[in-house]
């Protein structure tokens, strides 16, 4: 049977510098941004969801939706961003669901990237949980830069999670991402390591 290991880390965090390491050492990864990505292109099925809900000027001149007009919007009004995450979670969730049985039919060990995992309550899908830990200054920091937002933006998207302490008490193993990369990846490659013992 499959082992199947959850990681998470709040917004800005460094999952994916994890989960690009996984992947180059032959793991395989499924990551529910991309898959919820690929449900809200043009004809999916949260592209659908949203454009019914919110209707057309979430969406670009050539019929994409805009991230970040939806992200903003959401954000600025916390009732919207409940109310869309109610309307899009059954969906995420059976996609996520069918692509971790394909899976486990071939792999005997394998990652499911979900910043949510403990807001939407995955827990209970995982072996295990990897948080991917950084500091609350380190990941404002890298929220403005990388998503070129506000502080007051930044920080009103990090409160929109549960807090890096309260996941560090749920995570059974916790890789501290503060410093250098090398170090980062140090630690992955020695939680694997125990993996294959």
């Amino acid at each position: 049977m499959a082992k199947i290991i959850g990681i998470t880390g709040g917004i800005a965090s460094g999952k994916s510098t994890v989960t690009n390491y996984l992947r180059q050492k032959g793991y395989q990864v499924i990551d529910a941004d991309q898959v919820v990505h690929e449900l809200q292109k043009p004809g999916g099925r949260l592209y659908q969801v949203l454009l019914s809900e919110f209707g057309t000027e979430i969406l670009l001149a050539d019929g994409q939706l805009d991230r970040k007009k939806l992200g903003a919007l959401l954000f600025s009004r916390p009732n919207l961003l409940e109310k869309s995450s109610r309307l899009q979670n059954n969906i995420i969730r059976e996609e996520l669901a069918l692509k971790r049985e394909q899976l486990a039919a071939t792999e005997e060990l394998f990652f499911m990237d979900i910043p949510l995992l403990f807001e939407q309550e995955y827990e209970d899908w995982f072996d295990q949980v990897w948080l991917v830990d950084v500091s609350k200054d380190t990941q404002l920091e890298r929220l403005m830069t990388r998503n070129n937002l506000s502080q007051e933006e930044a920080q009103r998207r990090i409160a929109a999670q549960l807090s890096l302490a309260e996941k560090r008490q749920r995570a059974e193993i916790v890789i501290d991402n503060n410093g250098a990369l090398s170090a980062t990846l140090k630690q992955v490659q020695a939680f694997l390591d125990k993996e294959r013992r």
